[in-house]
């Protein structure tokens, strides 16, 4: 009876944890963007000091660190590479690491493992963005608190929604 009890309670704790729920992805691992006052963003050129909340950052294969003032900034460049030929970007792989700023604790996540909220209150300093989070329910609480219409994992944005948001569909 006790191995029942004990096995049931891992299968708990383990979705609970979300080892076993598919839509939750692997644990992310934490890394860091620093940057100084002096820093702006790639794509608005903003100072990234002013909204931390919203910080991404891509670093690519070459070396080369590009910092963006919001997610929606960052998915940018990343779904569409051509439009900055200088980065001399060709495929997936010049992408070495992308990283967001978890929008509650300001924590830096992988980007790619990250989940964000689509059509929420809370806009960033370049208009309607996309605000991320670690994890799925801390973006489901978020859109529900501020009227976010859907939750997205980052294999879900497109270049049409990153347009949509731009106001330039």
């Amino acid at each position: 009876m006790r191995t029942i009890l004990l096995a049931i309670l891992l299968l708990i704790s383990s979705v609970v944890a979300g080892d076993l729920v598919p839509w939750k992805g692997k644990k992310l691992q934490y890394h860091t963007i620093s940057y100084d006052k002096n820093q702006t963003g790639f794509v608005r050129h903003l100072k990234l000091y002013e909204y931390p909340s919203w910080v991404s950052k891509i670093t690519l294969r070459n070396g080369k660190e590009l910092y963006f003032s919001s997610p929606k900034s960052m998915f940018e460049v990343y779904l569409h590479p051509g439009k900055w030929p200088e980065l001399g970007l060709t495929q997936e792989s010049d992408f070495k690491l992308i990283l967001v700023t978890d929008f509650n604790t300001l924590k830096s996540i992988d980007a790619k493992g990250a989940f964000y909220v689509y059509g929420s209150r809370q806009i960033s300093p370049a208009g309607d963005d996309l605000p991320a989070f670690a994890s799925y329910e801390e973006a489901k609480k978020f859109a529900k608190k501020y009227n976010g219409r859907r939750v997205l994992s980052f294999d879900k944005i497109s270049l049409a929604l990153i347009n949509l948001l731009n106001g330039s569909i």
